[in-house]
């Protein structure tokens, strides 16, 4: 090699490990001992089964855009009805939109399970990208679980809902039933990831379909059905008399944008499905957009029909924990005398439980896939039990069952909280958005410079920076109104826990990293392959040029210009943690 110049991995083009032509660039990083490894630096332990159709079925499903908008409307139906509704989404996706655009340059550039993980560790430089990467793992696993656990809340909530509608003179509301029906839900949804990780790519696409159809079917249901609409008053000029906060309008407002939040806030997740892409380079990015865009249209369309379908909005206002979009059903699809159309009100809460069921599964497969990443690089406890995949099921069985066990307690929170659905909203939107901003934050600091430039990614160019900036800025703007007490006086049974979870999720990643990784977690080997310098495990990595390169010193020479695999790879061993065996 001409020691002239000296190619990073900036420069290379990659091929499967098949060699095709048209797979260049796509998730080859370098040849480990003879062995093609991914972008993560390890080899492929899970299949590359889905297609784009497939996953954009799994963003569009994980988003559920609507029926997250109207499943978590007692979020914002105290701070201004239906207009605070209607244009807190609206707010929510300008500043998504930027988030989203940072988040799938960061993806086509750096495909790894790992995500923002990963991408603050690279972005942090030598210096400190392993403390980064390392707090903002486990800031993004803590908040994903908090959504799991929403989730799986609202589709609780779903299905009792289903059943008071042919009970209501018999039914009684009591909190141990939710919890009850979660815990099924939850269950039944870690069996599906566990034993059908084949089936979910059709899942998922099922789910798009449930989405995109069913979403459309409701929006005409409850827009032509009623008997009686609400006035244009009501839907677009009231919420002065509906902001029953206790808090000034504009304050007000922007506290109840946590639900367009909630409603689109999941752009990171298909970035962790990024090593079951056969083409994650060039799908990412596309899969954002198509999830974030589509996401605010049908919620768009979908909150001005359920806006004008409400006739009694003080039903509504029953409490945090309740599920107030049943009760807009009913109204929406009453008789004309105005008894309860148990028909359509049943039919309507079915499509939205279908797509939910699905988004079930798709978010506990996000869930085990980014602790999973954790646990390959030695970020958790008990790291080799995590990190083992059962290569004929094409899952980490022990990081997936771990992920639904603490669902199961966090799922418990609300039979003692009034308040406890808007703590696992709010800190999930907090905890992801706080672990975007990160590795944004660390991007610009030190001026983009290890950010890989790679061939035919999706770059925002010139505008990366200020694109990155206003992520930031927004993001540090909304996190801390989400941690304003919901209702003004507050007691402590409606107090927003918010920030006391963000700073607890802090302190115990700050004990951990004490107790462990300060010594003992080498950092993820994103290290080795992107940051000249990068200290890592110490192994080597063999490239194309047949020089061995010691991870620590990527700067030397011989890192770069991977060619074709055309030896035979060594024997994968089932139930490794992504290493090359010897």
């Amino acid at each position: 090699m001409d020691s002239a110049h000296q190619p990073s991995v900036d420069e290379k083009r990659s091929v499967r490990a098949g060699g095709h032509p048209e797979d260049r660039d796509e998730i080859v990083a370098a040849i480990e001992n003879g062995v093609v490894v991914n972008a993560s630096g390890y080899r492929d332990q899970l299949k590359r089964q889905y297609s784009l159709v497939g996953l954009a079925g799994i963003a569009i499903t994980i988003d559920n855009a609507w029926p997250a908008l109207g499943s978590s409307i007692s979020v914002s139906i105290l701070n201004g009805g239906p207009p605070g509704l209607i244009f807190g989404l609206i707010v929510a996706v300008f500043y998504y939109s930027f988030i989203g655009a940072g988040l799938a340059e960061l993806a086509s550039a750096v495909p790894t399970a790992g995500g923002v993980y990963h991408w603050a560790t690279i972005a942090g430089g030598p210096r400190y990208g392993r403390i980064l990467g390392f707090f903002t793992g486990w800031i993004n696993f803590y908040g994903w679980m908090f959504d799991l656990a929403a989730l799986m809340q609202i589709t609780a909530n779903i299905c009792i809902s289903m059943y008071s509608v042919y009970h209501q003179t018999t039914y009684t509301y009591e909190p141990w039933q939710v919890y009850v029906t979660y815990l099924l839900v939850l269950w039944l949804s870690t069996a599906a990831v566990i034993f059908a990780n084949r089936l979910i790519p059709y899942t998922q696409k099922i789910g798009m379909f449930v989405v995109i159809v069913g979403g459309v079917i409701t929006i005409i249901v409850i827009s032509a059905i009623p008997k009686r609409h609400a006035s244009n008053h009501f839907v677009w000029e009231s919420f002065a008399e509906n902001n029953l906060t206790g808090w000034p309008g504009g304050l007000a407002f922007l506290l109840g944008v946590l639900n367009g939040a909630f409603t689109v806030g999941t752009p990171d997740a298909i970035t962790h499905m990024a090593e079951e892409l056969p083409y994650p380079k060039k799908d990412l990015p596309k899969a954002i957009g198509l999830q974030i865009g589509l996401g605010f249209l049908y919620a768009f369309c979908f909150a001005i029909g359920l806006c004008y379908a409400i006739t009694d909005l003080d039903a509504l206002q029953g409490g945090f924990n309740t599920y107030p979009l049943a009760n807009i059903y009913a109204q929406a699809t009453a008789h004309a005398d105005g008894t309860t159309n148990h028909g359509a009100t049943f039919g309507l809460l079915f499509i939205i439980l279908f797509s939910s069921l699905l988004c079930c599964v798709g978010t506990v497969l996000a869930n085990s896939r980014i602790y999973w990443a954790l646990a390959r690089d030695n970020a958790v406890p008990l790291s080799p039990l995590f990190s083992h995949v059962n290569e004929r099921l094409s899952c980490p069985v022990s990081a997936t069952l771990f992920v639904a066990t603490i669902a199961t307690a966090l799922g418990a929170i609300p039979l003692g909280s009034p308040t406890a659905f808007l703590n696992l909203t709010g800190s999930f939107i907090i905890l992801t958005s706080t672990s975007y901003a990160i590795p944004f934050a660390a991007n610009v600091l030190t001026r983009r410079q290890y950010l890989p430039s790679v061939p035919g990614s999706f770059r925002l160019g010139k505008f990366g920076t200020p694109i990155n900036v206003l992520s930031v800025l927004f993001i540090v703007l909304f996190n801390t109104l989400f941690c304003f007490p919901y209702v003004y006086p507050t007691t402590t049974e409606s107090m927003n826990y918010n920030s006391v979870i963000l700073v607890g999720v802090v302190a115990l990643t700050a004990v951990w990293w004490m107790v462990h990784a300060r010594r003992k977690y080498p950092g993820p080997r994103v290290m080795a392959l992107y940051i000249h310098g990068g200290d890592a495990t110490g192994e080597k990595v063999q490239v194309s040029e047949g020089v061995e390169v010691p991870v620590s010193g990527l700067e030397q020479e011989g890192y770069g210009g991977v060619g074709v695999l055309r030896e035979k790879p060594q024997e994968k061993k089932e139930g490794s943690d992504g290493g090359i065996l010897p």
